[in-house]
């Protein structure tokens, strides 16, 4: 079992380190979502992975008719839980959880929310305010930019009290309100010596 004490890995790494799909994919998650690198797209799939074991083992527990009233008891938590967390609508079954993508469990990080909700220019930027502390959940500092923002604290992310982007004169609020007149492209390849 180990040391309780010590962090263990959350995440689990690939089994072809060199396959280019995977590769191409992953990456383009870490530039569309603004990681730091592509261990958080893996423990974001090991998240899912897990949610995924639950609702195979409860595929099999329904399959046998003597526990019928425990099937239907942890089908009601497993499904309830992911509502909360925001990973699945209001109305999802069992097979709605075998077929969660990534991009949920990503789109409910913090500093994807930040981004979401315009309180940041890019993902980036998103991530650079948690870390410096200008961004609250709740009334409630939060400097992870991994954080799991349920549906609930969702509407009450916004600039922490003590931040100075809760003035209207930081200049650089106003150049996060102002609309992009020149956007820029999608994310794609970058050459040597400048942008396709």
């Amino acid at each position: 079992m180990g040391y309780p004490g010590k962090n263990h890995k959350s995440y689990q790494t690939p089994k072809r380190p060199f396959e280019k799909t995977r590769i191409e994919s992953e990456t383009r998650l870490v530039i569309e979502y603004g990681l730091r690198n592509k261990r958080e797209v893996w423990k974001a799939q090991a998240h899912l992975r897990k949610y995924r074991k639950g609702a195979r083992n409860l595929l099999a527990l329904g399959s046998s008719a003597a526990d019928k009233d425990l099937y239907e008891a942890k089908k009601a938590e497993l499904i309830s839980h992911l509502q909360r967390a925001g990973l699945l609508g209001p109305d999802a079954d069992i097979d709605d959880v075998l077929s969660l993508k990534i991009q949920t469990q990503l789109e409910r990080r913090l500093q994807t929310i930040v981004y979401r909700r315009g309180l940041a220019r890019s993902p980036k930027q998103a991530r650079q305010l948690i870390t410096h502390g200008h961004i609250s959940v709740g009334g409630r500092r939060v400097s992870i930019p991994g954080h799991h923002v349920t549906r609930t604290d969702e509407a009450q992310s916004s600039h922490s009290a003590r931040s100075p982007f809760v003035s209207d004169s930081q200049a650089e609020k106003a150049r996060i309100a102002k609309p992009a007149s020149n956007p820029k492209p999608a994310p794609g390849g970058y050459q040597r010596g400048g942008m396709r």
